[in-house]
């Protein structure tokens, strides 16, 4: 095992390392640390050959007790991009990064991480070797440890140890925690804590991140600059970087591309902008925004619904379909308004969120209310007449049938 600068002696005669951080030390003694890595060059005298950065799944297959986990998925990381693999609680998307990460062996498919086998169904690469950094949800901290040597601890490149903890200075500096260098992680905040796992993660510059939820412990305040701070210094870094997240804001933010995970299963992939305005299916849909829910029948090439008539030429004469408007679609107008394409809406209420505002309005006596939300500060009072029309941007028609 390799420090990156001398304990004190006390220290270092301290005992051993708590039973639950063993793992990580053992990990860290090996090429690289849990939480970071660094690019490999392979060959002789002049004659070196740097690996590309980069995560390939090719149908990779996991069951836990006969009950299957991950189903087929196949997926890429490049160098340089950041890959959000988002999905609601127990969809496989943890899994599938513990695979990658070599925590869990794989039963059926292939890893791949920096042009590099790492498993198959006969193969197993132990983390420590995959040259990869880690970051989990809980923060991991070595509790014997100042905030420098937690950072410093997986750092095996470097002329010497006192540059090394320079490099973890300045990692802590980027993360607005160099003032706690010194102090150790019980005297921390939870969001504290879990941006010294982000630098210890970040500081040896791994070639290929895998993160999981890790901004979930930051206070609001703190969490969009953080995001923002880590995802300059990836970029930086030219990092490939798996990210798992349940925030699809957070993973509109970051992503260079989305992979949406549906019981163990890819259902959609591609770049942010175009997942959330080319929905596959409902369930995508409905995943990255909230909708109004409506049903309806295909006639003469479009649906009629109780918020007016959408287009739906895509879909067969007669088709059952399920309409999902978003609440941005909705557009509220005054009564004198042109009259095509509209209807006539009633207020139930209204609330004032900051920039926008939430309007909740009703199209029938008695129908069901709808979600509006439109901008500015001086939305309509309650039981005020509006005429309401359509963005078709953000409306959708699937078959009911569809998932």
């Amino acid at each position: 095992m390799r420090l990156a600068g001398p304990l004190p002696r006390a220290k270092r005669n301290a005992g051993a390392v708590p039973a639950e951080l063993e793992p990580l030390q053992r990990l860290s003694a090996g090429n690289c640390s849990f939480y970071g890595g660094s690019r490999r060059r392979y060959g002789r005298g002049s004659h070196w050959l740097e690996f590309m950065v980069g995560l390939r799944l090719e149908h990779i297959t996991h069951a836990f007790h006969g009950k299957v986990a991950v189903d087929d998925v196949s997926l890429e990381v490049d160098k340089g991009e950041v890959v959000c693999l988002v999905g609601p609680s127990g969809c496989g998307k943890t899994t599938t990064l513990r695979i990658a990460a070599g925590l869990e062996e794989v039963q059926s498919g292939r890893v791949t991480v920096n042009d590099r086998l790492v498993g198959d169904d006969g193969r197993h690469v132990p983390p420590e070797m995959r040259g990869v950094g880690l970051v989990f949800q809980d923060y991991a901290l070595f509790p014997h440890l100042r905030v420098l040597e937690n950072v410093a601890f997986g750092m095996t490149d470097g002329p010497s140890a006192r540059a090394r903890r320079v490099a973890a200075n300045k990692m802590l500096d980027r993360v607005g925690l160099a003032h706690l260098a010194n102090a150790f992680p019980h005297t921390l905040s939870g969001g504290e804590q879990q941006r010294v796992a982000l630098a210890r993660a970040l500081a040896p510059k791994p070639a290929l991140m895998l993160m999981d939820e890790p901004f979930s412990g930051l206070d609001i305040g703190l969490r969009d600059r953080i995001r923002d701070d880590t995802l300059s210094l990836l970029k930086e870094l030219g990092t490939a970087t798996l990210l798992v997240t349940h925030d699809p804001e957070e993973a509109m933010r970051m992503a260079d591309r989305i992979a949406l995970m549906r019981e163990g299963r890819l259902v959609q992939e591609g770049a942010p902008d175009r997942v959330y305005r080319e929905p596959d299916g409902p369930f995508c849909c409905t995943f990255f925004s909230k909708v109004n829910s409506l049903k309806g029948i295909v006639e003469n090439g479009s649906v009629r619904t109780q918020l007016g008539r959408l287009e739906a030429d895509h879909l067969s004469e007669g088709t059952a379909t399920q309409v999902l408007v978003r609440p941005e679609a909705i557009q509220l107008g005054d009564l004198g308004g042109p009259e095509s394409d509209s209807v006539i809406a009633t207020v139930v209420e209204s609330r004032v969120l900051g920039p926008y505002s939430l309007v909740y309005v009703r199209t029938e006596v008695g129908g069901p209310v709808f979600e509006a939300r439109v901008t500015g500060t001086h939305p309509p009072k309650p039981d005020a007449k509006c005429r309401l029309t359509l963005d078709s941007s953000q409306t959708f028609v699937f078959p009911l049938s569809s998932g």
